[in-house]
């Protein structure tokens, strides 16, 4: 209620479905007849198929990726998760047929680390899920589009372009009593000839969107400057106050959002659609980049969860 942004959120949501996982299967359990049948599968099948499935999908994301985008760092995340999973199931089957006591603390720090991480990116997921379907503010004074790289260091992207046609959309839909106002966000980068809210203005400006309704950020260099740069120039127009809607693509919303909680920018992040194929290592990155974020909480955690594997490895 105070700030839908926030990622404790998140994890009130990934924990009330987990309990509610956990409730369903135990209630199930206590049956007899088929529903104990039912449980007792679940518990032993899902987990089996759900890690096989999500292997070969990684798997297969990971060679499109690199086959459409290209060979780079982020490009191989999908992969590299899928390499990471086998990974610890290949640890896991070596501890339970060795019973080996450095094989059975490094499962068992493992599993303990791992199982953390996969919580928290499962509530970052399905509250992403939910945070991308808010209804958006009507009311707000100011749409910012964040802005992306250009193709050549001059034109507009397809990825850039579907931020930019969201953000149309949602400025048609601010009540125009309000006078809104479209801020393109975006700073020129080394490659570039332009900067990209110049970019992003003629776009616009070419679709037959009001030039005189357009304003141009072009310092920022991250999402961070994007946010904070806009809101002084929103603060400077509505000095009494404001609201705003930040589009951006819908695999970086939430985490946009989570930054603008951070700034204190009073902004609801709404997503533009992006190609199916991109989406799982784009997520994957985004995830990373938002634990890293709290790594003052993160890291301290995960070292707690390792004790136990540290504690048999000193044995």
């Amino acid at each position: 209620m105070r700030d839908p942004r926030r990622f404790r959120n998140a994890v009130y949501l990934g924990s009330a479905l987990l309990f509610l996982a956990l409730g369903l299967v135990a209630g199930l359990s206590q049956t007899s007849g088929m529903g104990r049948k039912l449980a007792i599968g679940t518990v032993i099948l899902l987990p089996t198929l759900g890690l096989l499935a999500l292997v070969w999908f990684l798997t297969l994301n990971g060679l499109t990726m690199l086959r459409r985008e290209g060979r780079n760092a982020s490009n191989l995340l999908s992969l590299v998760c899928a390499v990471g999973i086998v990974g610890l199931l290949l640890l896991l089957a070596l501890a339970a047929g060795t019973r080996h006591h450095i094989f059975i603390a490094l499962s068992a720090g493992a599993v303990l680390v791992v199982g953390y991480v996969a919580f928290l990116f499962f509530c970052y997921l399905s509250y992403g899920f939910v945070y991308r379907r808010m209804p958006v503010w009507r009311g707000a004074d100011f749409v910012v589009v964040l802005g992306a790289g250009l193709l050549g260091g001059r034109k507009v992207s397809p990825l850039l372009a579907s931020r930019l046609e969201r953000g149309r959309a949602v400025f048609a839909l601010l009540d125009e009593r309000k006078q809104p106002m479209l801020i393109v966000s975006g700073g020129k980068g080394t490659d570039e000839r332009l900067s990209e809210a110049e970019a992003m203005a003629k776009y616009l400006v070419e679709r037959g969107f009001p030039a005189e309704r357009l304003i141009l950020e072009d310092q920022s260099r991250t999402t961070e400057e994007n946010l904070i740069f806009s809101s002084r120039l929103m603060r400077e127009a509505k000095p009494q106050g404001f609201r705003s809607v930040v589009v951006t693509n819908d695999f970086h919303s939430y985490r946009a959002a989570l930054i603008a909680s951070d700034l204190g920018v009073p902004a609801q992040v709404v997503g533009s659609p992006t190609a199916g194929y991109f989406l799982p290592s784009a997520t994957i990155r985004e995830f990373i980049a938002v634990f890293v974020r709290y790594w003052k909480v993160n890291v301290p955690i995960c070292a707690l969860l390792a004790v136990p594997a540290l504690a048999l490895l000193a044995r």
